[in-house]
Parts: C-alpha cells; structure tokens; sequence
C-alpha cells in the first residue's frame, strides 16, 4: 500500500505542475475602467476619423504650459497661453497649483515598475507634462508645502524696486483733456509686494491720512504755544494842524507889515509813539493744561486713522490682487474649456462624416463651444475690470495697467492659535486704542469746560514812547510804563459750561461703548477668518484630488466616446466637470489667501 500512496501523491504533483504553467501561459485579464477599443471594420474602414490609438494619443500630447500672470518682452510664452494639441483627443487642463501640506499629506504614487499602485488609482496611460519636467511626473502632483511665515515677518515675496513709469502725475489737479492722455500704452506685470509699495506711496487715502496728522501736530504746538507769554508792538505817527492854516499866515502877515503882533503862532505838530505790551496768564484754573492734553489726543486719533487706513488698504490691496488672480486663472480655465469644446467638436464633425455620428452630436458639439465662448468672453470682463480696480487703487498713471506676476499658490501659514490669535488682536488693532483715545479727549474736554467757570490770572505790563514836535522847532519826548495784574472770574453764563459738560460726558460714554462694540467686532473678524482659513485649506486637498479624478474622466470619456461605447453627453459632461474641478481648485487657493490676508488684518501690524 506504501508504494501505491507515493505514485498517488506523484501523481498529484504532477497534475498540479501541469495546470500551473498552464494558467501561466494563457493571457491575463484586463482589469481596468477603459474597455478596448472594438475592432469593428466600419471603424477601420472610417478615413475621415484619425485611427490612432487612445493611450499613444495621450502619451505623445504636447506640453501643457501655462504661463500665468506674465507679460515680460522676450518671454515666449504669451500671458495664459495653454499649448494645445491638434489631436481631438487631447485634453486641454488649466494650469496646476501648488497647496499647503496637511497632517497627512499625499502619498506619492508607485511606478509600474514596483508592480504597486497607491490611492487614489492613477490613470492607466500618462497626462501631458511640461517641457523638460521628468517623465514620471504624477499626474496629480504632490502639493507644494508654503514656507512658513512667522506673523509680523514677510513672507514669500521679498522687497524689490518698483517698476518705472507706474507713479501718477505729480499734480494733483491734473485735468486730461485728450483721449491721448488717458489711452494705456503700458502693462506692466507686478508682484504682490510691489502693489502694496506702490499702494503705500500713491494712494490718496493714504496721502490725506498724513495731512490730517501733520495738521494734528500743529494743533499740538499751537495749544503748547498757551505756555508763553505773548508780547505785542504799536507804532503811530501822526501830523495834526489847523485846518485855516493859509488865512492865518495871511492875517498876521498884514499885522506885521503894519508893526501889531498879532499874538498867535500857527504851527502844525507831529507826534510819534511806540508801545509794547506783555500778557501772561499766570493761573487759568487748568484750562491750558487741558487744552494741551486735548490737542495731543487728537493728533493720537490722527496717528490711529493712519495706522487704521494702512491696514485698510494692504487688505483691500491684497484683496484686489487675489481677485485678479483669480480673473485670470479663470481665463485660462475657459480657455482651456473652450479648446477641448473645440476638439470635441472637430471630433463630431469628422465622425458624422464618416457616418458615425449623427448630426444632433454635432449640433449638442456646437452648441457647447458657444457657451464655452461666452464664459470665456465674461472672463476676460472680469480680469480687465480687475486690472483697472488695482489700478485704481494704487494712483497708478493714466497710461498704465497692471497684470498679476505671482503665481497662483498659497501665500503662507498661520502659525498662531485662534486663542492667542484674538489676544494679540486685543493688543494691536488700532480701533480699540482709538475709542480709548476719544474717551479721554471727552475727558479734558470736560476739565477745560470746568475751567472756564474758574478763576484766571494774568500779568500785564505796557511801555510806551511818544515823540512830538511843531514847525516852529518845538518838541518833546515823553514816556511811561505800567505793570498789573488782572483777575477774571465767570460767575454766571446761563448755564452754559453745564450744557458742555454734559455733552462731553455723553461723547465719553459713546466711546466706551464703542470699545465694547469693536472689541467684540475684533473677536468676530478673527474667528470668522481663522474658520475660512482652514475651511479653505482643507478644500485645496480636495480639489488637487478632484482636479486629477476628473481629468480621469475625461480621459476616459473621450476614449469611449471613440471607441463608439459612449456618448457624447458623457463627453460633455466631464469637460464641464473639469472646468469646475479646476475653477473650484483656484478658487479655494485664492480663497485661502483671502482668509489669511483677512486674518493678518484682523490681528494687525501683521506684514504679509
């Protein structure tokens, strides 16, 4: 029996052996979401369709080069421009944006060679990669972690020159009269920090905000000037006679020839005088001390509103760029749309020549490249009205526009917690000092008021000289000199200073009430742009993925669309799915900045 057992189990090995190598030399099963192409003949037969297959279509598309926000001479790569392929199967994507790295960032995929793949599945054939990029580029590309930036630091940008010919005219009362005058000959592309340096110098709310300073510290040496004693210089001269004069002359001139003395001397007299006098108020019950304290208050308020205006525009500065930024990706997102539109319409046309489609695909092709077309015409709308608001906003020169230079990416991190976020918020926004400032400006007010009912005393001292003298060579010199003193006293003025009392009373209440007001305002503008901010963050993880998911789709909708397996809706379907996807990844981007442009305002002092 022993021996019939081991021939048993050879047996069995043997029969294993065989059906392994077996199972080894049949064909593997294809596994994957794009079924094969069928070999039908009407398709090999069809000249007027490209019969190239889908994976060699997508393995040899041209560069997708975006150059976003340029403008540069010499760069030959015009601002936006998306290279396209001819081939209708090409997908045309918009351009690719870095995004902060996450607790758990993106695991990098596995090249075929390792035999592995990695969530989320990547496409079975390769995207189109930028010239001279490596070829085992992914398709989605692992984000970029921002640098940190320390808060009160500055971030990315670094500070450079301004460019030339941006600065307005000198005169402020220039009025152009010609359409020469205010034609743009001139587009200059400019990074964020240069926008906030030209905003800093040009800007006109800026500008009155330091006059209305400067005027504050003249008040201030005007109300100082209440310390010194104040000396004051009167002349005269003056030349009295008799209005008779030539009929007395006559007269006596008769007299004498008849030898009477007429006993009377007409002459005229002249008389010069020179007075100085000195005031001082000695005692004034407090009422220079307050006006003192007042004019310093006010001219602190002054110093805040300028603080308050800077923070004010680097936000709307800020703001403006991002929305610019944002205009323009938008461009090259619809213009992206619109040539895939274009290759799918190509692609209806050729296969309802080749009797393949139907002329309802071609209509439903066309009808889709028009509303392509009408996006992409109200995005570029947009980005020129956006050009001219940021124009606007820095005082540019008339002849001048502006277009964004930094790419879209995240502009930093926030390293600070919400908690301490809202503290130092408390101690840094002008808004909170300002309202304290109001309430004691209230409150000298009212110590001057009350000053007024008091006792003021003051010193008074006058010298003068006079000098006089006749025709008939009489004259004399007389002067004198007085020194006193001078106690006023208001004892009644129907209530008066009451009524000022009160009314600055009340500004000091209204003050403190809006310190409440702001300090709770200040806790909000931080809160509600910390939640954005990492609201926003976690969106571009979500849209890098979706971005590369419906790229995906695409992809396999324009196969099956050739393969004769799918439809044309589907194909239409996942281009606008794309254009959203990529609207949507640019967008939580420029949201993202906005948020944390938002939150360094609302802790401020903050520089980006």
């Amino acid at each position: 029996m022993k021996p019939s057992f081991e021939l048993l189990a050879l047996g069995v090995g043997v029969w294993m052996t065989v059906g392994t190598m077996g199972a080894a030399s049949a064909n593997p099963v294809r596994i994957q979401d794009d079924p094969e192409p069928p070999t039908s003949n009407r398709l090999l037969n069809a000249n007027a369709f490209r019969s190239v297959s889908p994976p060699a279509i997508l393995a040899q598309s041209p560069p997708l080069t975006l150059s976003a926000n340029r403008d540069t001479e010499g760069d030959p790569t015009p601002p936006f421009a998306i290279a396209f392929s001819p081939k209708p199967t090409t997908i045309a994507q918009a351009p690719t944006v870095s995004k902060p790295s996450t607790a758990k960032p993106t695991p990098k995929p596995q090249t075929a060679a390792q035999g592995t793949t990695s969530p989320p599945p990547r496409p079975s054939a390769p995207l189109p990669t930028p010239t001279g990029s490596p070829p085992s580029r992914p398709a989605t590309p692992t984000p970029a972690t921002p640098a940190p930036t320390t808060p009160g630091t500055g971030g990315a940008n670094q500070l450079v020159p301004t460019p030339a010919g941006l600065d307005p005219s000198p005169n402020r009362l220039q009025f152009p009269t010609r359409p020469g005058e205010v034609q743009v000959r001139s587009t200059q592309p400019i990074t964020l920090q240069q926008a906030l340096e030209l905003a800093e110098r040009n800007n006109r709310d800026i500008e009155v905000a330091r006059l209305q300073v400067e005027q504050g510290r003249a008040a201030i040496r005007e109300a100082r000037a209440g310390n010194f004693p104040t000396l004051g210089l009167t002349t005269g001269l003056t030349r009295s006679g008799s209005a008779f004069i030539t009929q007395d002359r006559q007269q006596n001139s008769f007299l004498e020839q008849l030898g009477i003395d007429s006993g009377s001397n007409s002459s005229t007299r002249t008389a010069f005088s020179v007075g100085a006098q000195l005031n001082y108020d000695i005692f004034t019950s407090g009422l220079r001390p307050a006006q003192i304290e007042g004019a310093e208050r006010r001219s602190r308020a002054t110093e805040l509103q300028l603080e308050q205006t800077r923070e004010d525009l680097r936000l709307q500065v800020s703001n403006d760029y991002y929305n610019l930024q944002n205009a323009d990706s938008q461009v090259a997102i619809n213009e992206a749309a619109v040539r895939n539109a274009e290759a799918n319409l190509r692609d209806s046309r050729a296969q309802e020549t080749a009797g393949l489609g139907t002329r309802f695909d071609t209509l439903r092709a066309e009808v889709n490249l028009a509303n392509a077309q009408q996006q992409l015409r109200n995005s570029q709308a947009t980005q020129e009205i956006n050009r001219r608001q940021l124009a606007q906003r820095l005082s540019l020169s008339e002849t001048a526009t502006l277009t964004a230079a930094d790419p879209v990416q995240p502009a930093g991190t926030w390293t600070i917690p919400l908690e301490d976020s809202i503290v130092l918020a408390y101690k840094n926004r002008a808004e909170l000092e300002e309202q304290l400032v109001q309430r004691e400006i209230s409150q000298a007010q009212i110590r001057a008021a009350r000053a007024q009912n008091g006792v003021t005393l003051g010193f008074v001292g006058s010298y003068n000289f006079q000098r006089s003298g006749t025709t008939t060579n009489s004259t004399s010199n007389s002067d004198n000199y007085s020194l006193g003193l001078q106690a006023r006293w208001n004892l009644f003025d129907g209530g008066a200073t009451n009524a000022q009392i009160s009314q600055q009373e009340r500004n000091r209440e209204i003050a403190e009430a809006r310190f409440a007001q702001n300090r709770n305002l200040v806790r909000f503008q931080v809160e509600q742009a910390f939640t954005n901010l990492q609201a926003n963050l976690a969106n571009i993880n979500t849209t890098q993925q979706s971005v590369a998911q419906a790229e995906e789709a695409l992809r396999l909708a324009i196969l099956r669309f050739q393969a004769g397996v799918g439809t044309q809706t589907d194909r239409i379907s996942a281009e606008a799915a794309l254009t959203q996807a990529q609207g949507n990844r640019v967008s939580a981007i420029i949201n993202y900045n906005l948020a944390l442009a938002q939150l360094r305002r609302a802790v401020s002092n903050l520089s980006p």
